[in-house]
């Protein structure tokens, strides 16, 4: 299955869809990932907090696709902000998943108290320049936090990785990337709780295309302009997930969706202007 990719400003090309990595670990993530990898996903995205770097290395040997058809991505965790620890880390992470570079690496989290972003971000700046990756982003960054990164530092992410979902479609932030031309992700765009796959407006309209729930979510992510990041260690979901290409959704019925976000949509309480990751 060919999917199509979405040109970051830095000039590299991200696929439209990806694997979120959270949970799986161990051989059973091995073998997850592995399936996945070679059913079609070419965007896995990790974490230094998933503690499964090695897992998702692992799960690329073992697949048999060459590494630079992937595209792999990894996020630095808050406690590693101080700059000597982010690059330090940084090293750390590839020799946990024993890679050469990543792809993408992210700051996971903005901890606007702490107030150590625009430090880590230089850091990540540097591992750039070193050729330890290749493009730089953010998770969870509100647009003011994403003008003090480029007005202190003079580079833009590529990417902000977000909660986004039916329930909490962020139609602000979304229009705050675009305006500054960074591309966004969605972490849990089926929404954790599952409550989003339960709801019976969207479950109607999936019965009238003949897709599933999740087909339909993520097929609306991708008619947004998101890139999506559904977990699944199942195959067939896996395969069905990806399966998004094939249909469009109308532009009433993007309407409709769009109509269930809600003000208090967030799977948990964390609000990045005051969570702070631990």
């Amino acid at each position: 299955m060919n999917i199509p990719t979405i040109k970051l400003h830095d000039g590299y090309e991200i696929p439209a869809i990806g694997l979120g990595t959270v949970y799986l670990r161990g051989e059973p993530g091995v073998d997850a990932i592995t399936s996945a990898i070679r059913n079609g996903y070419r965007l896995i995205d990790s974490a230094i907090r998933y503690d499964n770097e090695g897992t998702v290395g692992e799960a690329v040997r073992q697949s048999g696709i060459p590494r630079e058809q992937l595209f792999l991505t990894s996020k630095l965790r808050a406690q590693y902000f101080d700059y000597d620890d982010a690059l330090e880390m940084i090293r750390e992470s590839l020799y946990r998943a024993n890679l050469d570079y990543w792809d993408l690496f992210l700051l996971h989290w903005p901890n606007p108290k702490q107030d150590k972003y625009v430090e880590a971000w230089r850091a990540l700046i540097q591992a750039k320049e070193n050729g330890w990756i290749r493009s730089i982003g953010v998770s969870n960054f509100m647009p003011e936090h994403l003008d003090r990164l480029i007005e202190e530092t003079g580079e833009t992410p590529v990417i902000n990785q977000i909660e986004l979902h039916p329930y909490f479609s962020q139609v602000e932030q979304r229009q705050a990337d675009k305006e500054r031309g960074i591309i966004t992700e969605a972490w849990s765009p089926l929404s954790r709780a599952r409550t989003v796959t339960h709801d019976e407006t969207i479950a109607e309209l999936a019965r009238q295309k003949g897709k599933t729930v999740s087909q339909v979510i993520l097929r609306w992510h991708v008619q947004l302009g998101v890139i999506p990041l559904p977990r699944s260690s199942s195959e067939l979901h896996q395969k069905e997930n990806l399966d998004v290409f094939n249909f469009e959704l109308t532009d009433d019925e993007m309407e409709t969706l769009n109509a269930l976000t809600k003000p208090d949509g967030r799977i948990d309480n964390q609000d990045p202007r005051e969570y702070e990751e631990y």
